[in-house]
């Protein structure tokens, strides 16, 4: 029998195994992100604004388009959902999550979009990856009061120490600071709004995954619509076919399908678990960078990664003991 959690309208939520499920799938398609959007700048002349901008524009279309298809084909399921009536019983605290998030998400995707092309997918994507889940314990310690645990700082520090050898330790240039500095802005931004969703959760005001990814969406769009109309909204002519077909990939796999799969799997999924699951991201981005777009991987390159990734082993482990311990007291 599968192990489920119950969510805070008293209904059985998923399984936490099809939340680990959720989370892989969620963790292999943002790995191939960065090698669509490489593609896609080449073929449409986009910029990084103007990518991240179509890109909430056309996945929370499908989000909607696929939510009303679902309600179609099911009278009367989901008539009562927040997104039909989405301002009803909408609390300060409630809103407030749901703007930020989006406003963080637009910082994270545009920061990210923009470290592909400085420094590559692969290191972007790792720097990212490995980044977020320090600044999540980090700012869980600072604002909602969680210890690192006695594994903790050894993370922080090994996290720290394989960002050095990412940027110190390569003699071909393809690790560039510029390239470095907006993968850890863009995991910062992203961190942020985990600890903000703890923090709602902690207080008993968790949201459904749709909900959730649809204000995002839609939140980071309305913020990045001026500077993408400053940037060049519209793709050239030339290559228009293949940018159309990289867009709608982008816009419907590792977006309006990920995002409310990874929302769905970290509600049932401990942080600490759900670490773990994600690592499979810079495995499949660095897979395809190097088979598909050319890259290479030097061997400081792998040795920063490697330290790095330890780092967030250490921490996860650190947490599972912590969670592992007040179970037991």
């Amino acid at each position: 029998m599968p192990i489920s959690s119950t969510g805070s309208s008293g209904t059985p939520a998923l399984p936490v195994g099809r939340g680990l499920f959720f989370l892989a799938v969620a963790g292999t398609t943002w790995g191939t992100t960065g090698a669509a959007v490489d593609l896609l700048y080449s073929s449409s002349g986009l910029g990084p604004l103007a990518v991240s901008f179509w890109r909430y524009v056309s996945g929370l279309a499908l989000l909607l388009a696929g939510r009303a298809a679902v309600r179609m084909l099911r009278p009367g399921r989901g008539t009562h959902t927040a997104v039909v009536r989405p301002l009803r019983g909408l609390t300060p605290s409630r809103f407030g999550l749901r703007v930020t998030t989006g406003l963080c998400l637009a910082v994270f995707q545009t920061a990210y979009f923009a470290a592909v092309p400085a420094t590559g997918v692969a290191v972007a994507t790792i720097v990212t990856l490995g980044a977020c889940p320090v600044f999540v314990a980090v700012g869980a310690r600072l604002t909602l009061g969680e210890r690192l645990g006695r594994g903790g700082a050894p993370a922080v520090a090994a996290a720290l120490a394989g960002l050095t050898v990412l940027v110190l330790g390569d003699q071909d240039g393809g690790v560039r600071p510029s390239g470095v500095a907006l993968a850890l802005l863009a995991a910062a931004a992203f961190a942020v709004s985990v600890v903000l969703a703890r923090w709602l959760g902690s207080a008993g005001g968790g949201e459904s995954s749709f909900t959730l990814t649809a204000w995002s969406f839609g939140v980071g769009a309305l913020v990045l619509l001026p500077f993408a109309l400053a940037e060049g909204v519209l793709p050239g002519p030339d290559g228009l076919g293949r940018a159309a077909l990289l867009s709608l990939y982008v816009a419907a796999v590792p977006t309006a399908l990920a995002y409310p799969l990874y929302f769905a799997g970290t509600a049932v999924v401990r942080a600490a678990t759900a670490s773990v699951v994600m690592l499979i991201e810079p495995v499949s981005a660095a897979v395809l960078a190097v088979g598909l777009l050319g890259e290479r991987l030097t061997v400081p390159m792998l040795l920063g990664t490697l330290v790095l990734l330890t780092g967030v082993v250490f921490l996860t482990r650190a947490e599972a003991a912590r969670a592992g311990t007040a179970r037991g007291a």
